[in-house]
C-alpha cells in the first residue's frame, strides 16, 4: 500500500509542519529540526536513481543498510553456534583466549561434540600412559648436511604475517612473545621491519616474489642486500614463498597511498608508487633453476637453513622440484606446507573458496613424495592451516609434519575477535590495521604475555595428550594413533584411511599407486610443464 510505504515520510512531514507552527518555542526547535531533516532525506530518497529500496521506502529503506552493517556482529554474538566455524568456531576462539590468559580451559559435563558424526576425530589412548614430558623439549633441529647453522626450532611457531598486514604493535607483541617462549616468528613476505627487530625474537625471514628487503630498484633479486639482511643473528631461517594457501598463484598490489615511510624502508620500495607483488618469481623459471636458487641463498647466507613454502596445486610441479633435488643433489633444509584454508588480509572470493589444495591433503602429498623419492630424511616438513589446539598439532604430525605454524591462532592470542574486517584498515582491536589510533588499543606488554601463554599452554596440553597415548615426544605420533569416524557404525585409523608410500617407491616404478605414479611420470626437472 502506498500509505504504508510512505508512512515514515508522511509522519515526518506532518511533524515538521506542526512543530514549525509553534516555533520559536524551545520544545519545538529540536523536533522541527529532526523531522525537517528526515523529510528532506525522504524526498531525496524518492527521486535518487541508485537504490530502488529507498525510492519505494523513503527514510525507512536506510534501515536495510544499518542492519547489513551490524549483521556480522549480531550473528557472532547472538546466533552463531559454539561449533560453527566461520571460519573459526566460538569454541576454538574461546580455547585460545583462555590459554592466552592463563585461564582454565577445562569443561564440565562432557563434550559438546557429536562423537557419532562423520568426520569426528580422536587420538587413541594407551592403557600404560607415559610420564608427561617437558614441553620445553618439543624441539627439532632444522638443517641438512649443507647447513652450517642449523636451528633448534619449536614444533609450534608463528606463521607468516607481514608488517603492513598487521600493525606495528601486533608485530612487536608477537615477536616479544616469541622471544619469551623461545619459538620462531615468520616475518611474512613484507620483510623485516624495525618492529621485528626491537625485541630480538627468533625470525624466519620469508622472501616472496617481490623480494622485499632484498630487491633492486626494478624489482629483481638483490644478492648484496640479501646477504646483508641474512647475516643478522636474529634471522634463524630463510623461507622462499612460492605460494600461500589463501590466494595461491595470485599476486598483490599495495596502493601507493597506503605505503608509509616505514613500509617503504622495510620493503625497499619507493614512496608514491604502487608496491607490486608479482604472481611468479623472476629469479627462476624451472625446477632446476629453483633448487639452484636455494643453493645460492644458502651460500649468500653463509649456511643458514633455507627452505620454501607452498600451497600444493598441480602435483607434477612439486614432483618436478623433487626430481630437480635428486638430479642436482641440492636439498632444501625444510618445506612448509600451507593449506587452502589458510588466512590472509584480503583475497578474491574464488581464490579463498576454490583454489589450492587443503592442508592435510597437501601435507600428505608432500610427505609421500619425499618418502617415495627416498629423500624424506633430508628435508624437514612444517604445516600451517587453522591450527589452534594441541589436537590440531597432533593430527598433522600424524600425517607427516615435523612441526606446525599458526597465524590466526596467535592473532586470537593478541585479542583478535574475528570481525572479518582485516582488509578495511578498521580492525576494532588494533591487530590488522595501520591506523595509529586503532592500533593503540593493542598494549604490547600485555599481549606479548598472552602470545607466550598461548604457546606454552598449548604445548602443555599436547604433552598431556600424547602422554595419555603412551608417547613421550610429538615426533612419535604416527597415523596409527589417530582415528576418524567414517560412518555411524565405523571408525578407521589414519593409517587405514590414507595412502603412505614406502621409502624410494617412486624410483622403482611401482604401478599400484595410480595417482602418485602417474603424476611422477608427468613431472620434469627442467620445466614446470608436463612431460611429453
Amino acid at each position: 500500500m502506498v500509505f504504508t510505504r510512505y508512512t515514515t515520510l508522511i509522519l515526518s512531514a506532518v511533524t515538521a509542519i506542526v512543530a514549525g507552527y509553534y516555533l520559536p518555542d524551545l520544545w519545538a526547535v529540536p523536533i522541527f529540526a529532526l523531522s525537517a531533516s528526515l523529510t528532506a532525506i525522504g524526498i531525496y530518497d524518492l527521486f535518487q536513481p541508485v537504490h530502488s529500496v529507498r525510492r519505494n521506502y523513503p527514510i525507512l529503506g536506510h534501515l536495510r543498510w544499518f542492519f547489513e552493517e551490524i549483521r556480522p556482529e549480531i550473528r557472532q554474538y547472538l546466533i552463531e553456534g559454539d561449533q560453527e566455524k566461520t571460519p573459526f568456531s566460538r569454541s576454538q576462539r574461546s580455547l585460545v583466549y583462555a590459554r592466552s590468559k592463563n585461564e582454565s580451559s577445562e569443561r564440565a559435563f562432557g563434550t559438546l561434540l557429536d562423537v557419532y558424526e562423520n568426520g569426528y576425530e580422536f587420538i587413541a589412548h594407551s592403557t600404560r600412559p607415559a610420564p608427561v614430558a617437558d614441553p620445553q623439549t618439543f624441539k627439532l633441529l632444522v638443517g641438512g648436511n649443507d647447513c652450517r647453522h642449523p636451528y633448534s626450532a619449536s614444533i609450534f611457531n608463528i606463521s607468516a604475517m607481514s608488517f603492513g598486514a598487521l600493525s606495528a604493535n601486533a608485530i612487536l607483541a608477537l615477536n616479544k612473545g616469541a622471544k619469551m617462549g623461545g619459538f620462531a616468528h615468520d616475518t611474512g613476505e613484507g620483510s623485516i621491519s624495525p618492529y621485528h627487530r626491537e625485541n630480538g625474537g627468533d625470525l624466519i625471514w620469508e622472501i616472496g616474489s617481490g623480494y622485499f628487503g632484498c630487491r633492486t630498484a626494478d624489482g629483481n633479486f638483490d644478492p648484496i642486500r640479501f646477504a646483508e639482511q641474512a647475516s643478522d643473528p636474529q634471522v634463524k631461517m630463510i623461507e622462499i614463498k612460492l605460494s600461500q594457501g589463501a590466494k595461491p598463484g595470485h599476486g598483490g598490489i599495495l596502493p601507493a597511498e597506503k605505503i608509509s615511510e616505514e613500509i617503504s624502508v622495510t620493503r625497499g620500495v619507493p614512496m608514491g608508487e604502487d608496491c607490486i607483488s608479482p604472481a611468479r618469481h623472476r629469479a627462476f623459471s624451472t625446477p632446476l633453476e629453483f633448487v639452484q636458487f636455494i643453493q645460492r641463498l644458502r651460500e649468500l647466507s653463509k649456511g643458514k637453513p633455507i627452505g620454501f613454502k607452498l600451497c600444493v596445486g598441480q602435483p607434477w610441479e612439486f614432483m618436478g622440484i623433487v626430481k630437480a633435488m635428486r638430479e642436482t643433489g641440492i636439498f632444501p633444509d625444510f618445506i612448509v606446507v600451507d593449506g587452502a584454508e589458510g588466512g590472509t588480509g584480503a583475497t578474491p572470493l574464488e581464490f579463498a573458496d576454490h583454489l589450492g589444495m587443503p592442508m592435510r591433503e597437501s601435507l600428505l602429498f608432500v610427505h609421500n613424495t619425499l618418502v617415495g623419492a627416498g629423500i624424506r630424511g633430508k628435508v624437514k616438513v612444517g604445516a600451517a592451516g587453522k591450527i589452534v589446539s594441541a589436537f590440531d598439532i597432533a593430527a598433522v604430525m600424524a600425517l607427516g609434519a615435523d612441526w606446525t605454524n599458526a597465524g590466526r591462532g596467535f592473532m586470537f592470542a593478541l585479542g583478535c575477535i574475528q570481525s572479518l574486517s582485516c582488509h578495511t584498515n578498521r580492525c576494532p582491536v588494533g591487530v590488522a590495521t595501520q591506523d595509529p589510533i586503532r592500533q593503540r588499543a593493542l598494549v604490547v606488554p600485555d599481549k606479548a604475555e598472552r602470545v607466550y601463554n598461548f604457546h606454552r599452554n598449548t604445548l602443555r596440553a599436547l604433552a598431556d595428550m600424547i602422554a595419555a597415548a603412551g608417547l613421550e615426544h610429538p615426533s612419535q605420533i604416527g597415523p596409527h594413533h589417530l582415528v576418524r569416524r567414517v560412518s555411524l557404525t565405523e571408525i578407521r585409523l589414519f593409517s587405514q584411511l590414507h595412502i603412505f608410500l614406502d621409502d624410494g617407491e617412486l624410483l622403482f616404478g611401482n604401478q599400484t599407486r595410480d595417482f602418485y605414479s602417474n603424476a611422477w611420470k608427468l613431472a620434469r626437472a627442467d620445466s614446470f610443464s608436463l612431460a611429453a
